[in-house]
């Protein structure tokens, strides 16, 4: 259960050309401290990862769990260099500055801490997402968490800005909710857009109801601007032409990520929707696919939707499959065009990733 590279972020911390892999072992027992995690640095080379690196201590091991537990990378001063973003239990997220040299030195080292609970089922960060949002060529970063504003305690995530000085916590903004969240250009206009899925129904069991939030999931999209994040865009399955309809328990915004499909230099997203049920058959799950245009995602046409009944698609819609447990966009044959994968239960857990 050590959980190594449950979590992973890359970037050229050694300044040596190469992108070099942080790789995370959250639930690694160190000495006697049981789920202290542990976080290594596997250096890049022309023929690959070399499987050799550094150790990240822990540098208040006595005050929290899960050493690693969330990680991102950019260079969020600026200074040519990449920096590591490393959470854990508590809500102190400590930042690697400078580039982390051979001796898993960095160049410096600070704190943030943005207003999120650490106790109870929190316990910390959620997600670090790096991203470049206000165009100024420093990365910013998107915090998930739970917030200590309110006595529920909700979903919110907190935009901090990258400066001269590093991460600045003075500047930060308050976000939409959601907990998957991705960084990308949707309306080509040179700045980053937020993009966060809010899976989650908009009432509790016992009828409360929860801010932000639609029936069966809703996705949340940022747009960048040169003050940083603008306004705000929620999508749900009744919103325009997007694919199918909300209900209870669809996990609409379980899993996203953004990627260029059809190669026409906008972002487009994938939203997978893994409790949706399909002709009787209880969380089969689905998949849609927004595309990016200059007015932002296109909700109007043009959208795409897959699940295993879907011709041309591998399998069956079954029980309890979860198409869409995960997803990525990624250009798998090296065309210049996103390709899609996506992850499924599969046969009562035993798994499988679809390719298309």
């Amino acid at each position: 259960q050590d959980a190594f590279g449950g979590e992973t972020a890359y970037g050229d911390f050694n300044s040596d050309g190469y992108d070099d892999i942080a790789v995370a072992a959250a639930g690694e027992d160190v000495g006697s401290d049981t789920d202290g995690g542990t976080l290594a640095v596997l250096w890049g080379s022309a023929s690959g990862i070399t499987g050799t690196g550094v150790t990240i201590a822990d540098p208040a091991p006595s005050s929290h769990d899960s050493w690693g537990k969330n990680l991102a990378a950019g260079d969020f001063d600026g200074d040519g260099k990449d920096d590591l973003t490393v959470g854990n239990t508590s809500s102190t997220v400590y930042v690697y500055k400078g580039g982390i040299n051979t001796s898993g030195t960095a160049g410096g080292r600070y704190t943030i801490k943005p207003p999120i609970q650490s106790g109870g089922t929190a316990r910390g960060p959620l997600n670090l997402t790096a991203g470049d949002v206000n165009g100024d060529s420093h990365t910013d970063l998107v915090v998930d968490g739970f917030e200590t504003q309110t006595d529920w305690g909700w979903n919110t995530n907190y935009y901090l800005p990258g400066t001269a000085s590093g991460l600045s916590t003075s500047s930060a903004q308050t976000l939409k909710p959601g907990v998957i969240t991705a960084i990308g250009d949707v309306n080509g206009d040179g700045f980053g857009d937020i993009v966060s899925g809010a899976s989650w129904n908009n009432t509790t069991d016992d009828g409360t109801t929860i801010p932000d939030s639609a029936l069966g999931g809703k996705v949340n999209i940022t747009y960048g601007s040169n003050r940083g994040p603008g306004s705000t865009t929620g999508i749900t399955q009744n919103t325009g032409n997007v694919p199918g309809g909300s209900e209870k328990n669809d996990r609409f915004g379980y899993e996203l990520d953004l990627g260029d499909i059809n190669g026409d230099n906008y972002q487009d997203i994938v939203i997978s929707a893994a409790g949706e049920d399909l002709n009787g058959v209880a969380d089969t799950g689905a998949v849609t696919v927004l595309y990016g245009s200059a007015n932002g995602l296109n909700t109007s046409s043009g959208a795409q939707y897959f699940a295993q009944s879907t011709a041309g698609v591998p399998g069956d819609d079954e029980k309890y499959d979860g198409f869409g447990l995960d997803t990525k966009l990624d250009d798998v044959t090296g065309d210049g065009k996103a390709d899609l994968l996506v992850s499924s239960w599969e046969n009562s857990g035993n798994g499988a990733v679809t390719y298309l």
